[in-house]
């Protein structure tokens, strides 16, 4: 569903020079399939979950998402992709059920058809309580079951979620994962960012790990942790990146290698 090949992005970095956020980066991710997308701040998580929406184009290499290209194709990816993140917006005048009809219409969807899809997502969810309430009362983990049933509405096969419990109490967060792990079981394909490492162990079924813009290591948390030889997925996060920043010092001038510290590793 999602195929990702040596793709690349870069910024402009001063005048002459770029920044490459992403460095010939490839996977896939299947249907039915979590991917848990990991990496420090500056990893280049965000730029490639943007490519994969279509907001950034890739500098390098190609992404294709439900068999379409995310430039060449990018109505047609949109189509087929539901978008959650930490800072989706609610319209605070709008009720839950306005909110996710106001983004139903975005799709086009007919009106019998979107109703119906809205009283599915509302019950199905549990969110019943939520659908003529205004979202300007509702609590951070209200708001945010009401922006997934947003990403749901137009019932898309590929669900990215960046960040989607970050602040949210440990009941919302809760409800949050049951909501993921119940799309796994109706064949979604399902990438998912996340610094928590107990979400990660809980709901995916393989790992990509990045640090600075490369992908540095993929495979399912037991294959990893085996390979490290890790009891945890924390220690195994912060093995890998100690690993790839001491081989980056022994490739830098031997002043630079000396000043090499903990806080590189961590972010």
């Amino acid at each position: 569903m999602i195929e990702v090949c040596q793709v690349g992005k870069s910024y402009p970095d001063g005048i002459s020079s770029v920044f490459w956020a992403l460095d010939d980066v490839t996977f896939s991710v299947q249907p039915s399939e979590v991917v848990g997308l990991v990496g420090a701040n500056g990893a280049g998580k965000t730029s490639l979950l943007r490519i994969l929406s279509t907001v950034l184009p890739p500098t390098t290499g190609d992404v294709w998402v439900g068999g379409y290209h995310v430039v060449h194709d990018a109505a047609a990816v949109r189509s087929q992709v539901g978008f959650v993140s930490a800072n989706t917006a609610v319209y605070d005048r709008l009720t839950g059920a306005e909110y996710v009809r106001f983004f139903g219409n975005f799709y086009g969807l007919p009106a019998d058809e979107l109703e119906d899809r809205i009283d599915e997502l509302f019950v199905r969810f549990r969110m019943t309580g939520l659908r003529d309430q205004l979202c300007g009362r509702m609590s951070t983990g209200m708001k945010q079951k009401v922006s997934i049933a947003r990403a749901l509405v137009h019932n898309p096969d590929i669900l990215i979620f960046d960040e989607a419990t970050l602040g949210l109490d440990i009941v919302a967060a809760r409800s949050v994962m049951e909501m993921v792990m119940a799309l796994r079981e109706e064949s979604k394909c399902i990438i998912f960012s996340t610094h928590i490492m107990s979400e990660l162990e809980r709901i995916c079924d393989r790992l990509v790990i990045l640090h600075q813009g490369r992908l540095v290591a993929e495979g399912t948390a037991k294959e990893l942790m085996d390979t490290y030889t890790e009891a945890s997925l924390e220690d195994l996060f912060f093995r890998i990146i100690s690993t790839e920043v001491q081989e980056e010092a022994l490739d830098r001038p031997a002043g630079l290698a000396a000043e090499l510290t903990t806080s590189e590793v961590v972010g």
